[in-house]
């Protein structure tokens, strides 16, 4: 059996259910996506669980396969998507139009469309996406098989059948958020996101232009904040207090950012769901008695779900000395993982040794105990291509292989084929224990049958 180096965390999770790193690579190649159902499940109902009274929307941004959104729908989820792609998907995986949210930034009509003629409700969040929105004129279609180019046909129904009703909900900048990096923040003065408040004015007029009532409307703060008990509240404080500006709302959606403890080797707790809970119902019970409403209310869990479920196996390939830096490198670049590169983002990391190995300096069970500063780079041709930089890690040796700690969102979904090197299979360890196949790894014919000379 594999040698676990220092494997405490996916020990306790028992994530691995006793199936070896080693064998898994062998099977399925390197590097690795690895789910489990067992935890994945778990986190969607402890979502369930802690808000009975919210309607949970997955965030298919964070991880899109099929079989995990199948999943999440099995375990009383609905969902929000960002694309065309994500729609399809969703609809694959088992989802209902009327249970999806299209929460899309700088759509195209013709994306918004597609959308509307689904019966999916679009969110807006702009005054010019509004206007755009407003200007649509869809058509009651049904979706035929994709062409042999991959392109989505859609075919008129009968002329008797009405246009589909344009559902939309509006996206606000409350003035508060956060991020465990900038480049997640998703409200406040310095982000893309939202309409400000200072502008609904602007948007009954358009409302009344075009003869719209919105169902809903929502916000998203950012992505894990450090203080995030306190700012998902005060934001959701922000939106009910918008939402009294409008009438014949259906929900108000209070958007996601939920954090999970990424540095568990270093006593990082969990995110205390049961705290954030209470505040949340005693806010919404408050609204619902002063104003006599029957709205709902959603949040949208996407990380929270899907992070710890998944761990990223790879091979050490390389080891080397370069000035007073020591570089371990290994076959996970950031084509695999981006989150370190984009954002800085910290990982834990597991290391599993091959028995036959040898070992510099080892206790009577025959694993090495000595431990030095190193990074873990990656083998894209880019100097920024880390998995994790300056870590105190035990001594590494070529061949070992390194699991990648909580990559099961925002992980695969941000993979890309730069430097065209093929994107990973992924792997379900299902709750018997047996593994599934559920994408597999790209080859090089897959990346060169797009192209045409």
């Amino acid at each position: 059996m594999t040698q676990k180096i220092n494997s405490k965390v996916t020990d306790a999770m028992n994530f691995f259910q006793g199936h070896d790193p080693y064998s898994l690579i062998n099977t399925y190649g390197s590097p690795l996506y690895v789910y489990n159902e067992r935890i994945f499940r778990t986190r969607c109902k402890e979502m369930r669980t802690n808000f009975p009274n919210f309607i949970v929307n997955y965030a298919i941004k964070a991880n899109s396969n099929l079989t995990l959104l199948s999943i999440a729908r099995e375990e009383g989820l609905k969902a929000d998507v960002s694309s065309l792609g994500e729609i399809e998907a969703a609809l694959r995986a088992g989802f209902k139009p009327d249970e999806l949210l299209f929460i899309v930034n700088n759509a195209s009509g013709e994306e918004m469309n597609f959308a509307v003629e689904h019966g999916i409700t679009v969110s807006v969040d702009s005054l010019s996406q509004l206007d755009i929105f407003g200007k649509l004129k869809p058509k009651n279609k049904k979706e035929i098989p994709p062409s042999s180019e991959g392109r989505v046909r859609l075919i008129p129904r009968s002329d008797e059948d009405k246009p589909p009703l344009k559902k939309l909900f509006l996206r606000f900048n409350t003035g508060i958020g956060g991020g465990h990096h900038h480049s997640v923040v998703t409200s406040g003065d310095d982000t893309k996101f939202g309409i400000m408040e200072k502008d609904i004015p602007e948007v009954k007029i358009l409302l009344e232009k075009y003869n719209l009532t919105p169902v809903g409307i929502n916000h998203h703060i950012g992505s894990g904040p450090e203080d995030f008990e306190d700012m998902y509240y005060e934001g959701a404080k922000a939106l009910l207090k918008i939402s009294t500006q409008f009438e014949g709302l259906s929900f108000v959606d209070f958007g996601g950012g939920f954090p999970i403890p990424y540095e568990k080797q270093s006593g990082e707790l969990p995110l205390e769901l049961s705290g954030i809970a209470q505040k949340l119902n005693e806010l919404v019970t408050d609204h619902t008695h002063k104003h006599v409403n029957h709205l709902k209310f959603m949040i949208e869990p996407g990380r929270y779900i899907c992070a710890e479920s998944g761990v990223l196996l790879g091979t050490i390939h390389s080891i080397k000395d370069n000035g007073v830096n020591k570089y371990v490198g290994c076959d996970i670049g950031f084509s695999v993982l981006a989150r370190h590169t984009l954002y800085q983002a910290h990982h834990d990391v597991e290391i599993y040794r091959q028995p036959c190995s040898k070992t510099q300096s080892s206790n009577e069970n025959g694993v090495d105990e000595s431990c030095e500063v190193v990074s873990i780079v990656g083998n894209m041709c880019e100097s920024g291509d880390y998995v994790a930089k300056d870590r105190k890690l035990p001594t590494l040796q070529v061949d070992d292989l390194i699991g990648v700690l909580d990559a099961g969102a925002y992980g695969y979904s941000m993979s890309s084929l730069y430097n065209m090197r093929p994107r990973p299979a992924e792997v379900l360890i299902r709750t018997d224990d047996t593994i599934s196949l559920i994408r597999r790894r790209d080859t090089i014919e897959d990346m060169l049958n797009t192209m045409r000379i």
